[in-house]
């Protein structure tokens, strides 16, 4: 499993298993961001739990695992200015300066923060905010330009044809090498993209969030544009490391406000999990290697490169993730696992308008 991804799906479902872990000596595959971006590991690593939103933080354990993911093959790095208001992409900017020429830093506009109120995010579009927000992204990662921006959410009264003009002016400027969106619908994708190549798109993409393959999924297939699944492991539910965020996680951690990980629904949801048990118990496995196999196994399914970022803080998770590019699911496990995304209960946040769920 060397080189780009197999654009194809025809061989998906009757692909023999391997082994549940790459080897050591195993380069990762890649891929490659959109029709001219970079080639990346087709695994990368979300970086916002390093400094933000799951609770206590390990600075010495995150560091340690930015390292051994980067020794692993991994080169795609995600971040956002959001992200504890700028402290994530503080917290890796001395990571990226030892490694600038091995790494492609994705971080993400348009989640402003009131002075008044900390707790909110405000969405914001417009193009002085856009400026205002990459030279600020810029001196906090310390770097001359962006390798991959993304427009965070979508600020519907502000024409995304006029978003994505500022965007490539970035480009045009020397500030940003490719340009992202998450959480767009298919339609906002085209009309993007007729702007300027939108080299990747990002949204929450797993075996219990599987909305976007009705429309997003065929567009980005239709303009060359690679899908860079967040949450692929379900935000941590998916590995049966938590059955309830109320009682199983820390105060402040922001998975205690989610819909599907409280009160029935967690109880509803965790029962879920049973289909993933099964295959990885066939495979010597992990619950969360077996959830990430399956979304690796997208790109072949739908014919697009697929570069999921799931996040961890240690590196021992990191190598286990690593691990889930080398496990093929045969045709029965997917079968299993088929009906999983059609029965899990409450939605992906409190206010699904932060998402693009109700547009598309």
């Amino acid at each position: 499993m060397t080189g780009q991804q197999d654009p194809h799906p025809q061989s998906a479902q009757s692909t023999p298993s391997r082994p549940s872990a790459l080897p050591p000596s195993a380069p990762l595959p890649t891929a490659r961001l959109g029709e001219s971006g970079p080639e990346v590991g087709v695994q990368g690593l979300g970086c916002m739990g390093m400094s933000f939103a799951y609770g206590p933080v390990d600075t010495d354990a995150s560091r340690a695992t930015l390292e051994r993911a980067l020794e692993l093959g991994v080169t795609l790095y995600d971040t956002a200015d959001a992200y504890g208001d700028g402290d994530n992409e503080r917290f890796l900017s001395p990571f990226f300066a030892a490694h600038r020429d091995e790494v492609v830093i994705a971080t993400k506009f348009a989640l402003s923060i009131p002075p008044d109120d900390p707790t909110r995010r405000v969405i914001r579009n417009d193009a002085p905010y856009i400026r205002q927000a990459v030279e600020a992204s810029l001196k906090r990662l310390d770097v001359d330009v962006i390798d991959l921006y993304y427009m965070h959410r979508r600020q519907v009264d502000v024409p995304i044809e006029e978003t994505v003009g500022v965007m490539a002016d970035l480009v045009r400027e020397g500030k940003v090498k490719q340009l992202g969106l998450s959480e767009v619908t298919a339609d906002e994708l085209r009309a993007a993209h007729g702007v300027h190549p939108i080299a990747a798109v990002q949204s929450e993409w797993s075996l219990f969030s599987r909305d976007i393959e009705a429309r997003v999924v065929p567009a980005a297939r239709e303009l060359g544009v690679t899908l860079v699944p967040y949450s692929p492991l379900g935000r941590g539910f998916l590995t049966g490391s938590f059955g309830n965020a109320e009682k199983d996680l820390t105060e402040g951690d922001f998975r205690r406000q989610q819909p599907r990980f409280t009160g029935e629904n967690a109880a509803a949801n965790a029962a879920l999990l049973e289909p993933l048990r099964t295959v990885a118990e066939a495979h010597g496995a992990t619950l969360g290697q077996v959830a990430l196999a399956w979304v690796q196994q997208r790109a072949l399914v739908h014919g697009l490169p697929v570069v999921p970022i799931p996040g961890t803080r240690k590196p021992g998770r990191v190598e286990e993730n690593v691990g889930a590019v080398g496990l093929v699911l045969g045709e029965e496990e997917l079968a299993l696992l088929e009906p999983v995304a059609g029965k899990v209960a409450g939605d992906r946040y409190a206010d699904m308008t932060f998402t693009s769920a109700g547009r598309e």
